[in-house]
């Protein structure tokens, strides 16, 4: 056999075992833009380590923009605390400014070994404009060896490994240094009054207590992110299964804030999605059961009486088409639609029951015209849309007298 055709052979066969090997990624990737690696990048020693590694970390890129259930990149043993992670790379490559629904690219800028051959990863969405970049968010992972290949996991147990832990009930608290065990207790308690509502059972909600938005993001991975630029305080959460995380990042690295209108919308969401309930209803439920803003239900309805019930031409249907604040500012914002909706609910849990509440909760998401709510409503009250506004003004000013 000629010297040529031999070499022509193990190039031929060269280039079909490369084609097998890109072939599953080129599928995977063919819609996502693949990570760039700097050349001088300090990558594992051994090339096939470093190859499995990239990637692995393309695949958990492009399984980013699905469903966080359907990311099988994700370690099986931390799924939860990766999800919360993988929430912040949902449209990371969209600019809406430079209206590019691909301007940020991701670029590998750090590759760290751990022990047990695991690598801490640090990677940023970068967009270029001209001579300028912009930057959208970095992020961090580890990144495990599992079978020929990687997966990948939140940094958030390793930064907290060294972390205490109080239990109460099947909550679980994780916290740097001191936690407010009075707090804690009146958690328990309130959680457990909820969920014997909603029928919560086995459900595990665990909490890690940050000071701010910025140290929240740290321990789960992100190092920075423009959406939140200038923001300081915010809460994450995840729900898997049977499990919710919570990440407090509203100065509550020792739970001193306990926010029981917050703890409503957190015990709810155990059973249904937030997204699935009629919002105002869900709203008027947690302003009823835990107030809002520091403020108790009584307090929300004594100035909702003086600020608003207080002028008689206020047309109630109206309002609830179009929301009226009669909070401080905007930030500490008191909707009268959410008071009014409590009035009902009140009301329809004092007939029927919580039974009834959870229907009224179920009549569909908030829509304009506000068609299922009012169908909902006649059926549980005998109120109409009709006779809305007449009906409203009898359970406000009935609510005042007992107060």
């Amino acid at each position: 056999m000629a010297l040529f055709e031999f070499k022509t052979i193990i190039e031929l066969m060269k280039l079909k075992l490369f084609a097998l090997l890109i072939l599953p990624t080129f599928f995977t990737f063919a819609q996502t833009t693949q990570i760039q690696v700097h050349p001088q990048i300090r990558m594992p020693q051994d090339s096939i380590i470093s190859q499995q590694l990239v990637s692995a970390l393309n695949g958990f890129l492009a399984a980013a923009t699905q469903p966080n259930e359907k990311n099988s990149w994700v370690l099986e043993s931390q799924r939860i605390e990766t999800h919360i992670l993988l929430d912040e790379f949902k449209d990371i490559e969209k600019s809406k400014t430079q209206e590019d629904d691909n301007f940020y690219k991701p670029y590998l800028q750090n590759v760290i070994a751990l022990k047990e051959t695991q690598y801490l990863i640090q990677l940023s969405y970068i967009g270029l404009k001209g001579d300028q970049s912009h930057l959208r968010a970095s992020f961090e992972l580890i990144a495990h060896p599992t079978d020929g290949s990687f997966k990948f996991s939140s940094p958030l147990l390793r930064n907290t490994r060294d972390w205490k832990t109080v239990k109460v009930s099947n909550n679980i608290f994780h916290y740097a240094e001191t936690i407010n065990e009075g707090n804690v207790e009146t958690f328990g308690a309130l959680a457990a009054q909820f969920d014997k509502k909603l029928k919560v059972d086995n459900t595990i909600t665990e909490f890690y207590c940050t000071e701010n938005l910025t140290a929240l993001l740290k321990f789960m991975g992100v190092n920075y992110k423009l959406d939140y630029n200038g923001l300081q305080q915010s809460n994450f959460s995840s729900t898997l299964d049977n499990r919710k995380l919570i990440i407090l990042g509203n100065d509550n690295a020792t739970f001193g804030n306990l926010d029981e209108h917050d703890l409503w919308h957190d015990r709810l969401s155990l059973v249904i999605s937030r997204r699935k309930v009629n919002k105002p209803v869900d709203e008027a439920c947690a302003y009823l059961y835990g107030g809002s803003w520091g403020l108790s239900w009584e307090e929300i309805f004594n100035r909702f009486y003086k600020k608003v019930a207080s002028n008689k031409k206020t047309d109630w249907a109206q309002i609830k088409e179009e929301p009226m604040n009669f909070g401080e500012s905007r930030a500490t914002h008191l909707m009268a639609d959410y008071v009014v909706n409590a009035l009902i609910v009140q009301q329809i849990e004092k007939d029927k029951g919580f039974a009834g509440v959870w229907e009224f909760l179920n009549c569909g998401p908030y829509e304009n015209g506000n068609t299922n709510y009012y169908i909902a409503l006649e059926q549980l009250t005998g109120i109409s849309k009709k006779d809305y506004n007449k009906a409203i003004w009898k359970i406000i000013e009935k609510e005042r007298r007992r107060m």
